[in-house]
């Protein structure tokens, strides 16, 4: 679901100084919602260090922590304009103890995602900063412990799921599944690619922040990309959103024998960059693969054995 309209926004960005500080401040004031959705958008998309560049992700998730903040800060007393100074640590306990609202999800918010929360609260106060309307700071030292249990734990690779689910799929859901499987594609960059894309054993992703890299692709993956032709004139190779592709996995890795592992298409990408990780023990490489800018951001992806350098060791 989109959580903000480009056009909504953009009004906000055609304002002039002065308009602008009065509609942040007459939002803020009135605690109006949708305003400072848009406000937020338009400063991300326009002043913010990636500009333009910000991804949909980022604006919904953004847009989801201002729906959230703004009711509470009303409910509780929070002026917006002028918090407390301990009114941002006040909405971090919130968030630490509040009940996650995640479809099947019980007990409280997870670390990453209070930590999300927090980032697009912070997002909203450098929109109000950028409309001039207050030069308040209330998230500046608010942080969220990091979850001590890390998330390749939490949300670990597939292994022999892949190649159960792949029994199951049609053509075109094992291609995409493949690209992230093998490929390690994003699954923003499978669907999103055209048969333009496709060099022989090679594919040109485009990636976050509009950046390219060129991908190998497996022989399984070359084979099952052979019998997939465009869906449309513009040579999509995919016409499915995130939610029709995610139901059809999910309908595969349950006739598959894995009820209730489905984990997002994440995991997918984690099953390539742990398989490469293991053949090559060098996380450049692999993050080099997957498209990282930080090789702290591929040990996230990578399970390693808690023995993986025991025939180091032994002659020690």
């Amino acid at each position: 679901m989109t959580l903000v309209r480009a056009s909504d926004a953009l009004s906000i960005t055609n304002l002039t100084d002065q308009a602008l500080r009065v509609r942040a401040v007459q939002a803020a004031s009135a605690y109006d919602l949708e305003t400072l959705v848009n406000v937020t958008h338009a400063y991300m998309t326009t002043a913010s260090r990636k500009g333009a560049r910000t991804s949909r992700k980022t604006l919904d998730a953004y847009a989801l922590a201002v729906r959230d903040f703004v009711p509470w800060a009303r409910d509780h007393g929070v002026t917006l304009l002028r918090p407390g100074q301990r009114d941002g640590g006040r909405y971090l306990a919130h968030l630490q103890t509040r009940p996650s609202q995640g479809q099947g999800k019980v007990g409280p918010l997870s670390a990453s995602t209070a930590a999300q929360y927090v980032a697009g609260v912070r997002a909203l106060y450098r929109a109000l900063r950028w409309a001039g309307a207050t030069e308040a700071q209330p998230f500046e030292d608010t942080h969220v412990p990091p979850d001590p249990t890390p998330g390749i734990v939490k949300n670990p690779p597939y292994r022999q799921e892949v190649d159960a689910a792949l029994e199951q799929c049609g053509p075109r859901l094992a291609a995409l599944l493949l690209l992230c499987a093998h490929a390690g594609l994003r699954i923003t960059e499978a669907l999103g690619l055209k048969t333009t894309d496709l060099q022989g054993s090679r594919v040109t992703v485009t990636g976050k922040g509009g950046k390219t890299r060129i991908v190998p692709l497996s022989r399984r993956l070359r084979a099952a990309l052979q019998g997939v032709v465009a869906v449309n004139g513009a040579g999509n190779l995919f016409d499915w959103n995130y939610a029709q592709a995610s139901y059809r996995m999910q309908k595969a890795f349950r006739a598959a024998g894995y009820p209730g592992v489905w984990r997002g298409f994440h995991a997918a990408r984690k099953h390539s960059g742990t398989r490469l990780y293991t053949a090559t023990k060098d996380f450049t490489r692999v993050g080099l693969f997957l498209g990282h800018s930080s090789v702290d951001t591929t040990r996230r992806y990578v399970a390693v054995e808690q023995d993986d350098v025991a025939g180091e060791i032994e002659n020690f």
